[in-house]
């Protein structure tokens, strides 16, 4: 459950993450060439932490519904003042409340897993709100992968309120997490040439 602290440093910051450009624009597009290319026309779909929008409103053409959720009023404010589709809408909810109107045919969670509080449980609710056969789509930063340098100053910078609490994952437990919660990983890659941000996608055996 987003904390009262956690929803404050996202406000606080949303004008400032809005703004700011994408750092590899090649590698963004190939994530979502290959997102979409996941997706049907026929599909339900619920993001997480979806921030100010961006992502879901590329990829909101490739489903029947995309649902974008996530806990920032401040984020959402801005991502609802963007032009989108029609079958997109923003909702106010953090990962623990997020999934109202499942079961879903794909979950994303974009720059989220790391963020929150309980991956374990996280992880089961997204699979439980899956359909039998239906993928969760993600993407994620392993801080404890990253060297020691990038580590401190990731550590420095959230100490003065300029980075969020986050998870120190190693891509090797990130798998771990998503096998356990009864996920079969079906797909990972790395877009551009950071190694530490593993993009995976898993699936929700059909028989569970």
């Amino acid at each position: 459950m987003a904390t009262t602290r956690h929803v404050r440093f996202w406000d606080r910051i949303a004008d400032r993450y809005a703004a700011r450009p994408i750092k590899d624009p090649t590698a963004y597009e190939a994530m979502l060439a290959d997102a979409a290319g996941r997706l049907s026309p026929t599909d339900r779909v619920l993001e997480i932490g979806c921030g100010t929008g961006s992502t879901a409103i590329r990829l909101a053409p490739h489903a029947a519904e995309w649902t974008a959720t996530d806990f920032s009023p401040e984020m959402l404010r801005i991502a609802r003042a963007k032009p989108a589709p029609a079958n997109l809408r923003f909702v106010l909810a953090d990962a623990g409340s997020a999934f109202d109107g499942g079961p879903f045919d794909a979950i994303c969670a974009f720059q989220v897993l790391h963020l929150v509080g309980d991956l374990p449980g996280t992880l089961a609710r997204i699979h439980a709100n899956l359909k039998p056969g239906g993928l969760l789509i993600s993407k994620t930063w392993c801080f404890a992968d990253m060297g020691l340098k990038l580590r401190s100053l990731f550590l420095a910078l959230r100490l003065i309120g300029l980075f969020p609490a986050a998870r120190a994952l190693t891509k090797i437990a990130l798998r771990q997490a998503i096998r356990d919660a009864g996920f079969e990983i079906v797909d990972e890659r790395v877009f551009g040439t950071n190694p530490n941000g593993p993009y995976i996608v898993a699936r929700r055996p059909a028989r569970a």
